[in-house]
């Protein structure tokens, strides 16, 4: 039998799709930590060159991406190429704008009590023993994060097939973000906007009417030992396509985020560790029509060792399960009503856009009440103490191990979840009287 001379390099592009429908995906991380870059304020000019940057990118002579090779998650050099296009490791990326308020709502309590220690140490048990990714994915999200009423879901392990191959980010990398768990809203509850046809990268899944659409949180599991610094450079590309779309769909409406607010949420967990990442982009310093994507990491907590700690994860990613609704359905309302807007009063002129504010796109409701989340809220006074935030570059996160979440925080709630049915059913919820308001 004649053996064919093949190169190793070919060899490992014709075993290997560019997209594997049920593999899940390896990164190799990048090591080298670039420097820090100094806040760029994001101009409308900055903001009118968003939709050209990946075409200019593409037709430099220069530009590595020209060739034909592209660089599938599952090979070497992912990391190096993210980072190429802006994509920074969370060592290089800088705080963001509202990380007060980031950490402020990380430690807020909720208003349902905790899961009991004899809940919290089945799970230890159990994700002491899980080494596979599927059953880490099975016992930490089941256990932890929040379900919420229809029209809001999540899926796991899908890779989004509805992203621009030019948007930037993604430029010489064949594989697009599959996080293990991603959540927000359906694009139905977007008409009668048609938001596919109007924001590039909103809507994640081609040829699907219920897509998920501009969502805002996501997250990356790890089997037990695995390698938490891949699980990061994933959630960097997840952050950062879901950064890109929000900017997106800002720009339709001729607006933009304040220089440096961070409104998408993500996480990587091998159930041990829990680290909270905040993303936004600016432009480099060194070159105005390149976007940095960064992610900062403004929470790390032990979830498995220690029942305070359990208690403290669990809190702080609902919290932002919350917030990330909060945006999304913001976004939402703000996006379908310009739609009304202009089809009432400007039918015609379709790229006419709408003065810039200048302010955040803000969320509109506060944390709602859940089916199955914990936190009593006791009588102290919630004004007296906040969180301090990191101000200084040295300081990458701040560790809420033995955190005491009895700190107190001004509790809020949700119009929404009062009027909900499901969230005032919850049999879990302890009634003494000094609950926060429903």
């Amino acid at each position: 039998m004649d053996k064919k001379q093949v190169s190793p390099e070919l060899s490992r592009e014709e075993q290997v799709p560019a997209n594997p429908p049920s593999r899940k995906r390896q990164i190799d991380s990048d090591s080298d930590a670039e420097p820090l870059t100094k806040r760029a304020r994001l101009t409308q000019k900055n903001l009118a060159l968003f939709d050209k940057m990946g075409k200019k990118k593409a037709s430099d002579p220069t530009d590595e991406s020209k060739s034909t090779r592209t660089t599938s998650i599952t090979t070497a050099g992912f990391a190096h190429k993210a980072r190429n296009n802006g994509i920074l490791h969370s060592l290089s990326s800088k705080p963001h704008q509202n990380l007060e308020d980031t950490l402020r709502r990380h430690v807020a309590p909720r208003d349902t009590t905790s899961p009991p220690e004899s809940a919290y140490k089945g799970y230890a048990d159990r994700v002491a023993k899980a080494h596979s990714e599927a059953t880490m994915v099975f016992e930490v999200g089941g256990k932890l994060l929040k379900e919420y009423p229809k029209g809001y879901r999540r899926e796991f392990n899908r890779s989004f097939t509805n992203i621009p191959p030019d948007a930037g980010y993604n430029k010489g990398l064949s594989a697009p973000p599959q996080p293990d768990f991603i959540e927000g809203l359906e694009e139905e509850e977007f008409r009668p906007f048609p938001i596919a046809d109007h924001v590039p990268g909103a809507t994640l899944y081609d040829d699907d009417p219920f897509s998920l659409t501009l969502p805002h949180v996501a997250g990356e599991w790890k089997g037990r030992g695995k390698d938490m610094e891949r699980a990061e450079l994933q959630s960097a590309y997840d952050g950062a396509a879901m950064v890109y779309a929000r900017s997106k769909a800002l720009a339709h409406m001729g607006k933009s985020d304040p220089p440096g607010h961070a409104a998408i949420t993500t996480f990587a967990t091998d159930g041990t560790n829990l680290n909270m990442y905040a993303h936004y982009a600016i432009p480099s310093e060194e070159d105005e029509n390149t976007l940095e994507y960064h992610q900062y990491k403004y929470a790390s907590t032990n979830i498995k060792d220690a029942y305070q700690g359990h208690k403290d994860g669990r809190k702080g990613l609902r919290n932002a399960q919350d917030h990330a609704r909060d945006q999304s359905y913001a976004l939402k309302d703000q996006l379908k009503g310009h739609w009304k807007q202009r089809s009432t009063f400007h039918p015609i002129a379709e790229e006419d856009p709408l003065p810039a504010p200048d302010e955040a796109l803000g969320a509109t409701s506060a944390d709602e009440a859940d089916e199955d989340d914990y936190e009593v809220v006791g009588t102290t006074t919630f004004a007296s103490q906040r969180p301090q935030p990191l101000l200084h570059h040295r300081c990458k996160y701040v560790s809420t191990v033995g955190h005491d979440t009895t700190a107190n925080h001004e509790a809020r709630s949700d119009p929404e979840a009062r009027s909900d049915p499901e969230a005032r059913s919850d049999p879990e919820t302890i009634d003494r009287g000094v609950m926060a308001p429903r």
